[in-house]
Order: C-alpha cells, then sequence, then structure tokens
C-alpha cells in the first residue's frame, strides 16, 4: 500500500474534484494518511505540501445509510461554523460516490489535541485539567444557545417525544446486539422508562460530547468540536448527561472509553452540571435521569462491540476486555436512577 494512497481514499481523484469545484484551493499533489479514532466514519489527512484539509468518509464495505450520513454532519458544521460554537471550515460536500466510492465531505484542518485518557492529560497539569474541563462545559452551552431556526436547522431532527424515542431506539439496539445474560440492564431500561423527565426546549444536541471529540490548542482552549455523526435536534441535557457519565472516574486504567476523569483536577460531576446550569438558565434537577440514561447507552454500545468480538468480527487489541466493562455501567446507572 502506498503511503500517499490510503484504502478508501483516491488523492488523485479528489485533487480533480477540488480544482472543479474550488479552483485554485490546491497547489500542489495531494497526498493523505487515515487518521486514527472515531468509532466508525473514516477520516482523512490530505495536504498539498502547504495546506491541510481533513476528509470524512463512511468505513468501507457497505453500511447503513442513516448510520453515516455524510450529507447531515456537512450540514450541522456548515451551519454551526457562522456560530460562536468552533467547527472546522467546510470546504466541499461530494454525493457523487464514483469520486471516492462513497459520499464524503471536506473541510478545513484545525490543529489540536484531542484528550482521551487520563495519562494524556496528565502533563497539564491540575489546574490547566479543570480549565479544560470547564472549558468543555462553556462550550456545550453556546451550542445549546444557538437558535436551530436561525441557523436553518429547524428540521434537523424531531424534538417531540425525543426521549422515549432515544430509549425505545437503544433498547432495540441491545435486543439485537447481544448473546448472554445481563443482569440488570432490563430493571435499566424498565426503570427509565417510568421516570422519563419532561424535556426543555430542543436544541441542536451533539450526541457523543466528550473531551476526546473536541481540540485543545496549546491554550488549552477548544478550537474544534468534531465528531457530528449523532448530532439532531432534542434535548440538550442528554449532552450534559453523557458529559457528568464521562467525568465520573472508573477506576479501569485499561478502559476501552475515556479515562480523562482519572486525570488531576478534573472537574467533579456536580461542578460541571452547576456550571451548566449557572450559564444556560437550564432546569438540570432531572440530571440524574440523563446520567443514567448515558450510563445504559454506553452500556449497551459496549455490549454491541463485546458481540461482534465473539463473533470474531473485530480487529484489533483490547476488544476481550470490553464485556467486563458492561456490568460496571449497568450498575452506575441503576444507582444512579436509585440516588438521585
Amino acid at each position: 500500500m502506498a503511503a500517499d494512497h490510503p484504502p478508501g481514499l483516491d488523492p488523485v481523484a479528489l485533487r480533480a474534484l477540488l480544482d472543479r469545484e474550488r479552483p485554485g484551493l490546491v497547489r500542489g499533489p495531494l497526498t493523505g494518511r487515515l487518521i486514527e479514532g472515531g468509532r466508525s466514519n473514516l477520516t482523512y489527512g490530505v495536504t498539498d505540501g502547504t495546506a491541510r484539509w481533513v476528509v470524512r468518509r463512511p468505513p468501507l464495505g457497505h453500511v447503513l445509510a442513516t448510520a453515516h450520513d455524510m450529507r447531515r454532519e456537512h450540514r450541522v458544521i456548515s451551519a454551526l461554523h457562522p456560530t460562536g460554537v468552533p467547527v472546522p471550515e467546510p470546504v466541499l460536500l461530494c454525493e457523487d460516490e464514483t469520486v471516492l466510492g462513497a459520499p464524503f465531505y471536506v473541510m478545513e484542518y484545525v490543529s489540536g489535541t484531542p484528550y482521551r485518557t487520563a495519562q494524556q492529560l496528565a502533563p497539564l497539569g491540575p489546574e490547566r485539567t479543570r480549565a479544560a474541563g470547564f472549558g468543555l462545559v462553556d462550550t456545550l452551552v453556546e451550542l445549546h444557545a444557538v437558535e436551530p431556526e436561525a441557523v436553518g436547522l429547524g428540521d434537523f431532527g424531531r424534538p417531540d417525544g425525543f426521549l422515549d424515542r432515544q430509549l425505545r431506539r437503544w433498547g432495540k439496539q441491545l435486543d439485537a446486539s447481544r448473546n448472554r445474560d445481563l443482569a440488570g440492564i432490563g430493571e435499566l431500561h424498565a426503570s427509565l422508562g417510568r421516570a422519563l423527565p419532561r424535556s426543555p426546549a430542543a436544541t441542536v444536541v451533539h450526541g457523543d460530547y466528550r473531551l476526546d471529540n473536541v481540540l485543545l490548542d496549546g491554550d488549552d482552549r477548544i478550537t474544534a468540536v468534531l465528531d457530528w455523526e449523532m448530532s439532531t435536534l432534542g434535548d440538550p441535557l442528554t449532552d450534559l448527561g453523557l458529559l457528568v457519565m464521562y467525568s465520573i472516574p472508573l477506576g479501569a486504567p485499561e478502559s476501552p472509553v475515556s479515562t480523562t476523569a482519572e486525570a488531576p483536577g478534573h472537574p467533579a460531576p456536580a461542578e460541571l452540571v452547576e456550571r451548566y446550569a449557572a450559564r444556560s438558565g437550564r432546569d438540570v434537577s432531572a440530571i440524574s435521569w440523563y446520567t443514567a440514561f448515558a450510563w445504559f447507552k454506553l452500556a449497551v454500545i459496549l455490549e454491541g462491540i463485546h458481540y461482534r468480538y465473539t463473533l470474531g468480527r473485530t480487529v484489533g487489541p483490547g476488544f476481550d476486555r470490553i464485556g467486563d466493562l458492561v456490568p460496571v455501567f449497568i450498575a452506575h446507572g441503576l444507582t444512579t436512577l436509585q440516588e438521585g
């Protein structure tokens, strides 16, 4: 495999398209590399030797159209780019599958670091880590303050019945991807269904908002929020619940999910919630439900990965340990609901 031609990216075809659609943008031959990370869609860094861009496309092979909708991702960053929410500038959306074999979009390259583990955060020290945690909340408040209608996203989702639909969707996902008994997961799902909170006014929801889905610069400021593949219009507190969940230390250093909560100085969950409430003006009294829902959702996602591992459909190290984490997430979810 040539270093300048990773699978799923054809630099020559890409350049021809950019020369047609954005004349003068590219100054020389393009080379590209696959950027690691991201659960599903593929991300490539592309350069002409001077400027840099990023290409996003669905995984290789057959995928469900809705699960990897490039048009949605491109649409949301295009709508948010003129606002105060830091997102990369979109360059081009291409739905012609003859160019790269799938729809894709190109955006500007933004420099910065995604922090996934406590070890990566440790060199920043407690004060900078604390500031980064609070910066994450402030950017979320900014996202949730965007008026969907005003940026052309008024029809970006169906907010009515959002939580009920989400709960049913993840319940179906669980049924479709498990082959073992999981103590307590049925109880967690049912308890969440019995205690559905009333959603505040709908906002643009990121859907997977956490520290390793943003880039931080040398001054610990967020330069870009990435991975919008789960974004929609819905209940903003689902984003906050997920952020709270990721700020609770799991005590599993080999965890396949983000361990940034273990870093010295990371704000406590209550501090994040308090800051969000103060800055957004939203009622956060039901946050334990949203946090428990986040534990449930992650348990389902991890069980799906474990299920594929047992069928021999995953590649790479670390998958053998994922199954052991699922009961931990279920227990956290139940405890969170019971203790409120």
